[in-house]
């Protein structure tokens, strides 16, 4: 099934549902893990036999020795944070530089971009939407204003010194003109980055011919998004999103593979809803439920540290996300986090104004007015953690899972049922695809 040789797997809610977990586990079905957006702001956690992982921009795929990880042209790249985690990985063990690529095409994020952003989210009256303050955001304000950096660029030095003293001249005077900061050395930044960028050189290349050859030479390779659906820059809750293409459009425009040699389309998605940071929630518990989820689940953020906001699963949403993304198959993550619940709320429509309806609003007002019509299922009130196969679940475990597959109209494909690598359900046909 050549047609099946590529897959896009993302989160289908706000992040945060376990996707370096699942992308680790089916890293073993592919020969390339390619990231296709965001930087280092998206922290992937794996564990492997009770060994701790946090990757923020390096994809999960390098996890397996055999397996050829690829950072795409639609990743904003901080050099600095890029070499302590292949350090972080040589330190574990792990040899990086024969299946580690870098985007000779990937933007490149400066000390300036994390100064103005930093700034702007602590200015008095502005409004904060919760950003990491990593200089996602102003990385790529300046790429689409065409006046950043490229990585094959940063290679070249005397282009690199031109655009860091033209670009802290620009960046100094408007952070001080507007958040009185302080201004940034562009000598000191120079040195810096140069000598970064005679350690990043070795990992650099044209991932878009890479990728096109390893799909043309009957390679699987596997797309990790960054983020969560509802965060993507076009179709998430607008403003409070990233500021990249986190829906599965990203992975054609983040890593230059056209659109018919996708496969097909694997969303992520917890037994529960998580949000960090501000914007729209509507099923957020506001109980002593949310803390058992939070302390069972470890909901704290894995680059931030924040704690996430809890929620039950909202099915609008999720349909919302597997149109947009014409997702095919979901992956439910933190099955075992729900153990102790006696029961489940699930919201399966909105209430709008009186009206029934599965609209999204586009308008983040919109969100005020909605109240979640929930639908409550019987929880399974014992230990599903470890479990390896769907029938060895609980009868009501198996019962939400079929509630969710038949209300999202996406298929279950695998069930994660506990942090490690090895505890994992694996639905017959998946396998299949997996194996085709």
């Amino acid at each position: 099934m050549t047609q099946r040789r590529s897959a896009v797997i993302l989160g289908a809610q706000w992040g945060d549902e376990g996707k370096g977990k699942i992308v680790d586990v089916l890293s073993e079905h592919f020969d390339v893990v390619a990231r296709y957006a965001g930087g280092h702001n998206a922290g992937h956690t794996v564990i492997i036999s009770g060994k701790k992982f946090v990757l923020q921009l390096i994809p999960c795929g390098v996890l397996r020795p055999e397996c050829v990880g690829v950072i795409g042209n639609g990743v904003v790249l901080d050099p600095m944070a890029f070499l302590s985690e292949v350090r972080k990985l040589r330190e574990a063990g792990l040899p990086v530089n024969d299946q580690l690529f870098v985007s000779n095409r990937a933007q490149v994020i400066l000390p300036y971009h994390r100064m103005i952003e930093l700034a702007a989210e602590t200015a008095p009256g502005r409004m904060t939407i919760g950003t990491t303050r990593r200089g996602i955001g102003p990385a790529y304000e300046d790429k689409i204003h065409r006046n950043g950096l490229r990585v094959v660029d940063l290679l070249n030095p005397s282009l690199l010194r031109t655009h860091i003293n033209n670009a802290c001249h620009e960046k100094n005077t408007i952070a001080h003109a507007l958040f009185g900061t302080e201004p940034l050395d562009p000598k000191q930044m120079y040195e810096d980055y140069a000598r970064a960028a005679e350690q990043l050189a070795p990992f650099v290349t044209d991932t878009a011919a890479l990728l096109n050859g390893a799909l043309r030479d009957g390679k699987r390779v596997m797309f990790e998004g960054a983020q969560g659906a509802l965060l993507d820059i076009d179709h998430g809750t607008y403003p409070f999103v990233t500021s990249s293409s986190a829906t599965a459009g990203g992975a054609v425009t983040g890593t230059g593979v056209g659109p018919t040699r996708i496969g097909t389309v694997i969303g992520v998605t917890k037994a529960y809803v998580t949000r960090v940071g501000e914007g729209p929630f509507p099923t957020e518990i506001n109980d002593s439920s949310a803390e058992l989820l939070r302390a069972r689940g470890q909901e704290y953020g894995a680059v931030t540290g924040r704690p996430r906001r809890c929620g039950w699963l909202d099915l609008p949403l999720l349909r919302y996300s597997n149109m947009i993304n014409g997702t095919e198959w979901l992956v439910v993550t933190k099955m075992d986090v729900m153990d102790e619940c006696a029961e489940i709320p699930v919201c399966t429509h909105y209430k709008i104004n009186g009206k029934l309806t599965d609209s999204v609003p586009a308008d983040i007002r919109g969100f005020d007015a909605i109240e979640p019509v929930y639908t409550t299922l019987t929880g399974w009130g014992s230990s599903t953690e470890g479990i390896t196969a769907y029938d060895e679940l609980p009868a009501a475990a198996r019962a939400y899972l079929e509630f969710l597959e038949r209300e999202s109209g996406a298929k279950i494909g695998m069930v994660s049922t506990g942090p490690d690598r090895d505890q994992t359900i694996t639905m017959p046909g998946f396998a299949e695809v997996l194996s085709a």
